[in-house]
């Protein structure tokens, strides 16, 4: 596989030509390795690892030892977890709210940052710090594509990656609107999967979710 380089550039290409960013929650970096093995098969090379355990930091460098993926970390909250995610190897940080602190101290560190931003305001702050990037989460719960494509009218610039509730079942109708980068998804790393090593079923999820991403080529 061809290696991922590591700038601020490609980071936002690798994500979009991916199109599916997947959440990954893991409670040991035993496991990191098959996993993102398994994503990189299913055809995945981009990876959120989340800061919900103490397990994340070990599992981002484990990761990251893997140039045929490039790996971000997410729950980002404060700016000495950027600094923890940073250190073990995280391309890329993302957050779920709006965070000045964080968002600079990434700026200031020179890594692409995701912050979540739901309402016109938060917006607006991500545009003024430069960002044209955002999280929109948790994506169903705020009221979907419909709350989507009302943000995206005013703020034409923005790019969204939304996360929360997106499957395969509303997958397709998220990719289709021009605002959307990529969106987030657990289906395909399950925690029951990964509790019990189904690292082939994480592939074949992934295969089907990349294959549901492709548009649909023309007659």
């Amino acid at each position: 596989m061809t290696d991922v380089h590591h700038d601020e550039q490609d980071v936002f290409s690798v994500i979009e030509a991916s199109r599916i960013l997947p959440v990954v929650v893991l409670d040991d970096a035993r496991d990191a390795d098959p996993l993102a093995a398994a994503l990189a098969r299913g055809g995945l090379r981009s990876i959120e690892v989340t800061f919900r355990t103490v397990a994340a930091a070990e599992a981002i460098r484990v990761m990251s030892e893997r140039p045929e993926v490039l790996v971000g970390a997410g729950t980002v909250l404060t700016p000495a977890q950027v600094d923890q995610a940073v250190e073990a190897g995280a391309r890329f940080v993302v957050s779920p709210g709006f965070g000045p602190q964080v968002v600079r101290h990434c700026q200031q560190l020179g890594v692409p940052v995701f912050p979540g931003a739901v309402t016109p305001t938060e917006i607006q702050l991500a545009l003024d710090a430069g960002l044209d990037t955002v999280k929109f989460f948790p994506a169903e719960q705020l009221g979907g594509i419909g709350m989507l494509t009302a943000l995206a009218a005013p703020f034409r610039s923005v790019r969204f990656i939304p996360t929360g509730g997106v499957n395969t079942r509303n997958l397709a109708d998220y990719l289709a609107h021009p605002a959307v980068l990529a969106v987030g998804g657990t289906w395909m790393v399950a925690p029951e999967l990964i509790a019990a090593a189904r690292w082939d079923e994480v592939t074949a999820r992934t295969a089907a979710a990349v294959a549901a991403a492709r548009p649909e080529p023309e007659a």
